[in-house]
């Protein structure tokens, strides 16, 4: 008897251990981006840790869109890189370095926007593929250098799914190596990646801006309040 009661304390301590392991996750602090309010984003051409030097142009391209459409003002991405060239800078490291002073001076934006790829492409195996971009972000106020929001999202494609046998994945990876070679995956889920990162109404995703109709209505200002 005694040893039966021991087992089920055991079993009932075991069952309120994990539940408090799978406690749901703190609310997304936005208390910083609601006191600046940006209505306006200088987006920098993205830093890269991958070895694809075509991911910085894809995901800077593809993030003005979802930024958009969420409600900012989003400098034209190829006229703010001309400034940055004529002024003796062309290398995203060098674009990020720029002191928030300068780029205060010279743009005048609310927010500046870094994006750094962390990895970009499609790398091979025996018998599989796999292409992925994955992003992370980080929106800041020009003037205090307060961080506003930050963010993280990836969009990947694997050749071998769904394939149960050794010729059908080797079959699958080689139409995945050619067709990879002759389109450029990779730009495709770039425009899948910008999107995730940029969606709006998840519990860390970025407010909708000023010039959109629901600016104020978010959903996920609401569930934590």
């Amino acid at each position: 008897m005694k040893n039966s009661l021991k087992f089920i304390a055991v079993i009932l301590l075991a069952i309120f251990f994990a539940g408090c392991s799978f406690r749901e996750p703190e609310p997304y602090d936005y208390s910083a981006f609601l006191q600046k309010r940006p209505h306006s984003i200088l987006v920098l051409m993205p830093t890269n840790d991958s070895t694809e030097i075509s991911g910085p142009a894809a995901v800077l391209a593809n993030a003005v869109a979802p930024l958009s459409e969420a409600g900012y003002y989003v400098f034209p991405v190829a006229l703010v890189n001309d400034t940055f060239r004529q002024n003796g800078i062309s290398e995203p490291s060098e674009i990020a370095a720029v002191p928030l002073n300068k780029l205060d001076k010279i743009f005048h934006a609310d927010s500046v926007l870094y994006i750094n790829i962390k990895d970009y492409g499609t790398s091979y195996a025996v018998i599989s593929s796999s292409t992925k971009v994955v992003l992370e972000a980080k929106l800041v106020d020009i003037k205090s250098g307060t961080t506003l929001w930050q963010g993280q999202a990836a969009a990947a494609e694997d050749s071998s799914r769904g394939q149960s046998s050794l010729l059908g994945m080797l079959v699958s990876a080689v139409i995945s190596q050619v067709a990879n070679t002759i389109s450029d995956r990779s730009y495709d889920l770039a425009v899948r990646a910008d999107a995730y990162l940029f969606s709006r109404n998840c519990r860390n995703c970025i407010l909708y801006g000023p010039y959109s109709p629901y600016y104020g209505k978010d959903a996920q200002l609401h569930k934590d309040r």
